[in-house]
Formats: C-alpha cells, sequence, structure tokens
C-alpha cells in the first residue's frame, strides 16, 4: 500500500476529490479517517454510494484507519487518506500512522479562524496541530486542487501576518 496523498478535507469524500485529486494521484483506494462519520451509518453510506465501484472505499475511526493500513490487507493499492481536521491528522500521527505530506485542502470558515487562503481556514488549535506535524517532518502544503500550486502553510501564516 503507498499514501499517495494524505489530505484534510471538511468534506471529506466529494466531486472535487473523485474528479480532480483520484484521477491525479490515480488512487485507486480511499480511506476516511474520521471517528464522527464513521459513527454515523446514513452518512458514511451516502458518502460511499457516491465512490466509482472499482475503488475500494473505506470510512471508519481513526483507529480503525490506522490497524487496516498497518494489516498489509491493502497490499498494493494506491491510497488516498482523508481527515476532516488537523485534530484527525495528529491523532492519526500519534497513534502511529507515519505520513510524509500533508495537504491542506478544505477547512472551512468558523468563529476564530483566521482565513490563509480561500479553502483554508485555521484557529490557534489547529496552527497549533501543523506546527506539531511540521516539527515531525511532515510536509504540510495548501493546495486545493492539483491545477493550483503547493503553498506551505507557514508562508500562508507569514501572509497573514504581515496583513494584520
Amino acid at each position: 500500500m503507498k499514501l499517495v496523498l494524505t489530505r484534510i478535507d471538511n468534506r471529506l469524500i466529494h466531486g472535487q476529490v473523485l474528479e480532480a485529486w483520484v484521477p491525479f494521484v490515480n488512487a485507486d483506494c480511499i480511506l476516511v479517517a474520521n471517528d464522527e462519520l464513521a459513527a454515523n451509518p446514513l452518512k458514511k453510506m451516502m458518502m460511499k454510494a457516491s465512490v466509482p465501484s472499482r475503488m475500494r472505499v473505506e470510512i471508519d475511526t481513526i483507529e480503525q484507519i490506522i490497524a487496516l493500513l498497518d494489516s498489509g490487507e491493502l497490499g498494493r493499492r494506491r491510497t488516498l487518506l482523508l481527515f476532516a481536521t488537523t485534530a484527525d491528522a495528529v491523532r492519526a500521527y500519534r497513534g502511529g500512522l507515519v505520513y510524509e505530506t500533508l495537504n491542506l485542502g478544505n477547512l472551512h470558515a468558523d468563529k476564530g479562524k483566521a482565513r490563509l487562503s480561500c479553502t483554508v481556514f485555521l484557529d490557534p488549535a489547529d496552527m497549533d496541530d501543523l506546527e506539531l506535524l511540521d516539527q515531525a517532518g511532515v510536509k504540510v502544503t495548501a493546495r486545493c486542487i492539483p491545477a493550483d500550486g503547493e503553498r506551505p502553510w507557514r508562508k500562508l501564516i507569514a501572509a497573514l501576518k504581515e496583513t494584520d
């Protein structure tokens, strides 16, 4: 199994992931690591139904996704891993899931969140999470769609501070 993309996207599986990212990274497996979605059978079923039948899709808790990745069951699959939040990405990393890169795709606006790009809004807890991953050696970049250029998350924060 090869992780071809590890991404934070609040929407998890949606058209942008299926139509842009899956072909770009040539993924044949999508994993969603999110405890909330894993506990909601209806939402889980609806999200799985949106994925083409030729692809394997698993939606489970963070711990169960870590166990699946560790099991070797995915063999030679090219896997796209999705998290909903920075906290989920950190929990997985602390749980033993090592990934080298993390794509910030869509992190929606909310109270107390600063806009770093058109699709990335972070609060202090998010920034702490990304700092932890960055210090662990994970390359964290923002990139909404494949046609966009990668932007290091620290440069987005620096640009935000310049506008303050």
